[in-house]
């Protein structure tokens, strides 16, 4: 006991002063909000037939990346000769609203991610109930990590729950297999209302690699409201 409180002493404070201090340091191969800096030629399609995903598309306006479809590995970057496309080091990536997801030449570098519902009932406390609909267990380890000293999301009220009738609403992750179709909405329908849906990682959010599949819905939209979209893949970095 005396050896394991020495050891905590001398790690002095450990948790990020964020949101009220500096951003947290990232990683160099931290991949954050991309940004559209250019125009590609109209006969070029390099980075559409990279994407593993078909994020990236091409309007009269420009090209178009969808982040609830991105995987974040960046392939478009290196197979595109002109550079239109740049990922930055913004972590502020999540979205409200679905279509706030779509980048463009002439989106705002952070969209709004706080719902209604959300901003009414939720600002103080919030307890989750975590479903791992089908995931690959990278984003499950991405939530473990916010209960940990650096991050501990317990500091503004917000922790997993046990049982979904002790939620405020759910964290889901996943492409929601048909096999974990009809859990994921019992236990939606055992958290009490008002409640909240957060869906987490591209594949909740669209698929992701696995969009298109018969054997998944597509993310967790389908199924349940989301109020929440948090858009990437931890897989592509590890």
């Amino acid at each position: 006991m005396l050896r394991i409180l020495r050891a905590r002493i001398q790690q002095k404070h450990r948790t990020m002063k964020y949101p009220r201090g500096n951003f947290p340091e990232m990683p160099d191969r931290f991949a954050g909000r991309p940004v559209i800096t250019g125009q590609c030629g109209e006969s070029c399609r390099l980075c559409l037939d990279a994407c593993p995903t078909h994020a990236v598309s091409k309007t009269p306006e420009g090209l178009r990346l969808d982040l609830g479809r991105c995987l974040f590995c960046r392939s478009c970057v290196g197979v595109c000769p002109s550079g239109c496309i740049a990922f930055t080091s913004n972590h502020q990536l999540a979205a409200a609203k679905r279509e706030d997801l779509i980048i463009g030449p002439k989106s705002l570098e952070r969209a709004a991610a706080v719902s209604e519902i959300a901003r009414k009932f939720f600002r103080r406390s919030l307890k989750l109930r975590q479903v791992s609909a089908g995931g690959c267990n990278a984003c499950e380890a991405d939530a473990n990590v916010l209960s940990t000293p650096a991050w501990d999301m317990g500091r503004f009220g917000i922790s997993f729950v046990a049982s979904p009738r002790h939620a405020d609403g759910l964290l889901v992750t996943g492409p929601v297999t048909e096999n974990m179709l009809l859990a994921l909405r019992k236990t939606y329908e055992a958290v009490p209302e008002p409640r909240i849906v957060i869906a987490s990682g591209a594949c909740a959010l669209s698929g992701g690699v696995f969009g298109g599949n018969p054997e998944v819905t597509g993310g967790a939209e389908p199924a349940l409201p989301v109020d929440l979209f948090v858009p990437g893949c931890p897989r592509p970095t590890l």
